[in-house]
């Protein structure tokens, strides 16, 4: 089974390793057959994985009703983690945290995800025109009324994450945080530290390009999210295989696949890093979760890093647009 960790100072601990259920339906063309979606869900729990993310926008609803239907059976052995902050729940529409729409979304995602309360809830980006401090009370509000248990905040910048953290304690920072996106490390992980907050790591195998699987030559689906991301357009997909093959010389010295040293990596850096690799593939699933078997001895871990340092990757990790919504 996987170790536990700690996220944040107010109790909330959860599997080393989450599930980020978003490409089931989400983000990287046609959603997963539902079948196959409880099926992926369940096994991920039967294997030691507790911890479970998933968002509004993320469909939009229908990745919240497909996890709670899934984790139904045993809602209480699990933790829950979702997030609110779009119009409607559509990140096209722009951000909207108003107190009274955070209370109406609270009301409507326990319904879909099937549950009494949600454990983990983000505020999924800031929203320039509600003062964070005004989310934090609501979500302090939502707590006390015994609907979520603990706040998150996602893609936040350090002066928010102190503002909210002064109203409602915030127990975890959601972040895409890998080996080939370290900004994190430098104001960030230091402000996390300080306040004792988790951070919790998304697209930590790089949007699937640190396995290996993706070159030059790959095809997305006309849906997928990745065709608008200057780091995957052809050219920078094969500027950038040289991460890769850092990744890979690491995986064949200590007998793993790549996706499990980029993984190990990420779990060594902190004891209250938990990253949530998604995937819709049961072995891809079974490979990621036995990557916290994984041991990285410290020249290993000096390596990767200075290696990792060395290298530029080439193009933004976000559309324009959309890397003005982080950081704020």
């Amino acid at each position: 089974m996987l170790e536990k960790r700690k996220l944040g100072s107010q109790g909330l601990e959860v599997s080393a390793l989450g599930l980020g259920c978003m490409g089931l339906s989400f983000g990287y063309g046609p959603a997963t057959d539902k079948e196959a979606g409880i099926k992926l869900i369940r096994q991920a729990f039967e294997s030691g994985i507790t911890f479970f993310d998933t968002a509004e926008a993320y469909g939009p609803f229908t990745n919240e009703e497909l996890l709670g239907e899934a984790l139904a059976p045993f809602r209480d052995q699990v933790t829950i983690a979702t997030k609110f902050g779009f119009l409607d729940g559509k990140p096209d529409l722009g951000m909207d945290s108003r107190p009274d729409t955070i209370r109406a979304y609270v009301d409507a995602a326990l319904k879909r995800l099937r549950t009494d309360r949600i454990d983990l809830l983000y505020q999924h980006r800031v929203d320039p025109n509600v003062p964070i401090e005004e989310v934090a009370g609501t979500v302090k509000e939502l707590i006390w009324d015994g609907k979520v248990k603990y706040f998150g905040l996602s893609e936040a910048g350090a002066d928010t994450i102190r503002r909210a953290h002064n109203i409602q304690p915030v127990s975890a920072l959601q972040s895409e945080y890998s080996l080939w996106w370290r900004a994190p490390e430098d104001e960030i992980i230091p402000v996390l530290q300080e306040l004792g907050i988790g951070l919790v790591p998304f697209s930590p195998l790089g949007k699937g390009f640190l396995t290996g699987a993706i070159n030059e030559e790959t095809q997305f689906d006309a849906n997928d999210f990745r065709n608008i991301v200057p780091r995957f357009s052809e050219e920078n997909r094969k500027a950038n295989q040289v991460f890769v093959s850092l990744m890979q010389s690491i995986a064949k010295e200590i007998n793993a696949s790549s996706a499990q040293v980029a993984l190990a990596w990420l779990l060594a850096q902190k004891p209250w890093i938990v990253p949530i690799p998604g995937t819709t593939k049961l072995n891809r699933l079974e490979e990621n979760i036995n990557a916290a078997s994984v041991t990285l001895s410290n020249e290993n871990l000096e390596r990767i890093t200075a290696e990792a340092s060395k290298i530029e990757v080439q193009g933004t990790r976000y559309p324009e647009h959309l890397q003005k919504r982080v950081g704020k």
